[in-house]
């Protein structure tokens, strides 16, 4: 098993998050960045080049079913949910195929009304009895894999 992070824009509390528990598992950690990005750490490093997608083809080029995914981007989450064991939201929403569709036809609806000029309020913070922490959410994934493996 590895986590795979699609790191240009994903929070560093997130990516601290996910060093610790990687260690504390074993586990492959692998960063995805462009050229633009620096990264440092306890950690395997892939960096492409800052073409549009290009960070986003080469997590789908390397996730396998037995990866877990990080990522804020919809787009790349459809790629990679039937590919991975896994797909992960940074507020730790897990990405599923019902929710998924959803998800992206919000974001669609949003990038519309702002292409028209109007504004989108933000997303609102989950209720306090939802709240699950990032790091409760990959525990849990991790150790459903390792469990059935």
């Amino acid at each position: 098993m590895r986590i795979i992070i699609d790191a240009d824009a994903c929070p560093r509390k997130t990516k601290d998050i996910c060093t610790k528990i990687a260690l504390k598992y074993n586990l492959e950690l692998i960063m995805v960045i462009d050229d633009s990005h620096k990264l440092i750490g306890k950690f395997r490093i892939i960096q492409v080049s800052t073409s549009r997608n290009a960070v986003d083809l080469e997590i789908v080029k390397i996730t396998c079913k037995d990866d877990i995914v990080i990522t804020q981007d919809y787009g790349l989450a459809s790629m990679v949910i039937n590919k991975s064991f896994a797909t992960l939201h940074p507020n730790g929403t897990i990405y599923t195929n019902n929710n998924l569709e959803s998800l992206m036809f919000q974001k669609y609806i949003g990038d519309k009304v702002r292409r028209e000029g109007g504004k989108i309020r933000g997303f609102f913070k989950k209720p306090k009895q939802e709240k699950i922490s990032f790091a409760a959410i990959l525990i849990k994934k991790i150790e459903e894999y390792l469990n059935i493996n």
